[in-house]
């Protein structure tokens, strides 16, 4: 084998090791409050938002605040540098992504879940008439 061939093979390992690591450190699991409290670490928290809390957006800090229940049935304050999400109202289900800092969920990115995919009259509709 030659010192070239020697050479690649470990630059591939290398880059392989680092992709690798890359990948694990920036993996985000689904968690709950609890988990998420007691890792310190980015999660992804899967819940529902309390709708008697209510949410607010403040304007000046653009920063969207609300009370959500995940599902282990524990509720925590979420905080979101951002606007409102549509449908957040209507949405069955909501998906923070962020880290808990002095007892509140800082969330990077909140998805909601559509409502209209989860609802169903309950009637099959005929299309041919």
């Amino acid at each position: 084998m030659k010192t070239k061939h020697i050479i690649a093979l470990v630059i591939a390992v290398a880059f392989i090791a680092v992709a690798a690591f890359a990948l694990v450190d920036n993996k985000i699991d689904y968690s709950d409050f609890d988990k998420a409290t007691s890792d310190g670490r980015r999660a992804q928290v899967s819940g529902t938002y309390d709708k008697d809390k209510g949410s607010q957006y403040d304007i000046k800090s653009n920063t969207f605040t609300f009370f959500m229940k995940d599902h282990a049935g524990r509720e925590m304050q979420v905080k979101y540098a951002g606007v409102r999400p549509n449908n957040f109202e209507l949405a069955p289900a909501v998906v923070c992504v962020g880290k808990v800092e002095n007892g509140v969920f800082e969330a990077s990115d909140i998805q909601t879940k559509c409502p209209s995919r989860y609802e169903g009259s309950g009637k099959m509709q005929n299309p041919s008439s």
